[in-house]
């Protein structure tokens, strides 16, 4: 199926303009596999990391010309973008001949000079853009303001697409069924390396990448991969992140060894209720901070509410991304979006956790808001599932 432009050059071309940048110097590779559609180069997936350098692609886009966009790639990358092209997906004009980040911006700032020689104002990510290619960007144009891209990019793809959203869902779905069968497959005496590694594996077996779980037995708090061994009648929490086709699927899921008790009961209800509060509000139109004041009106009622933390916060392509609802609690991101209404096709992670002399207890639950409400993805296993053996 042949695909055209993956992203809105119209948005973007606003959203550039609302940031005051002529020209777009993209070097993330979360960044340039959203504006290609879901490229990337396979031989680097994992590590960046070649020779006395590393692998740095980049994307130069030109504020109202997408024609005169290019991708800047590696030597090796060849076979790759032929591959891409072949199946009929939108790339713009190719320069292949970098080894190093120096190597790559280079190519960059010649291609900017052909296509933009008179930008005044250039867009940068500097949290994705090595300081040897920066100093090599900054040498040529010196004359230039640079712009932190980050904000227009993220809310770029704060709005995701019907496909998007559909592998997310395929995301959430597939990491809560691995949940399960990671909970099927433990038994009493196994270590919470091994529980991972089952995860690991049943992510594996489901086509998702496993980026992390963050894992507790009984009444610890410790969620780092340990030794620690699960003991008859033990509380499980079960945090995970698998990557599906680029894009992220993040919740969390609670087990226990046996029947759970109505104390046990009690407080996964309670967080519960938090979860459904949040929820309630959701839908196109709200503003994001309307997500937090119903989860804080339920936690004022709560018996526990001194001890639960409630989050809220967006994610895609990455784990946690716009709409940034909170610049306080755990999240150390500034409420960029806290007044902003929600659009359709925004996607939260709404996380309740209660650290209990019982155990980490908590729920995290993908939602998209819609026109008119919300719908949730992987919204099974919310309850105590049950390790036997």
């Amino acid at each position: 199926m042949r695909c055209g432009v993956p992203f809105s050059t119209a948005r973007l071309d606003r959203l550039l303009d609302d940031a005051g940048i002529d020209v777009l110097i993209v070097t993330s590779k979360h960044n340039i596999q959203y504006l290609l559609g879901g490229y990337y180069h396979f031989q680097f997936d994992y590590m960046e990391a070649i020779g006395i350098s590393r692998y740095l692609p980049i994307f130069v886009y030109v504020k109202g010309a997408l024609e005169k966009s290019a991708y800047i790639a590696n030597r090796n990358e060849r076979d790759s973008v032929q591959n891409r092209t072949s199946d009929g997906y939108w790339m713009p004009a190719i320069v292949f001949g970098s080894s190093t980040t120096v190597e790559a911006m280079a190519l960059a700032v010649k291609q900017l000079k052909s296509v933009a020689p008179s930008a005044l104002r250039v867009g940068i990510e500097g949290s994705f853009l090595p300081a040897d290619a920066a100093d090599v960007l900054r040498r040529e144009f010196g004359h230039c303001q640079f712009v932190e891209a980050m904000r227009p990019l993220e809310k770029l793809r704060a709005v995701k697409t019907a496909a998007e959203l559909d592998v997310l869902r395929e995301a959430s779905e597939r990491v809560v069924a691995s949940m399960m069968t990671t909970v099927n497959q433990t038994r009493p005496g196994q270590s919470k390396r091994e529980m991972i590694d089952h995860l690991r594996q049943a992510e594996l077996s489901r086509d998702m990448i496993f980026e992390y779980a963050l894992v507790t037995l009984g009444t610890s708090l410790n969620r780092a991969p340990s030794e620690q061994r699960l003991e008859p009648g033990d509380v499980v929490s079960l945090d995970s992140g698998g990557n599906y086709r680029g894009y992220i699927g993040d919740l969390c899921r609670m087990a226990v060894h046996g029947t759970p008790d109505g104390e046990l009961l009690d407080l996964l209800g309670e967080i519960d209720l938090i979860q459904q509060a949040a929820r309630m509000p959701i839908r196109a139109g709200l503003s994001g901070s309307g997500i937090y004041t119903a989860a804080n009106e339920a936690l004022a009622r709560s018996a526990y509410s001194k001890q639960m933390h409630f989050v809220a916060h967006g994610m895609g392509i990455v784990s946690h991304e716009a709409p940034r609802l909170t610049s306080s609690g755990p999240i150390p991101y500034p409420a960029d979006d806290a007044n902003e209404p929600l659009e359709a096709g925004m996607v939260i992670s709404i996380e309740t956790t209660l650290p209990h002399a019982r155990g980490f207890i908590k729920l995290e639950d993908t939602i998209v808001v819609t026109t008119d409400g919300y719908e949730a993805f992987g919204d099974s296993a919310r309850g105590w599932n049950r390790i036997s053996g």
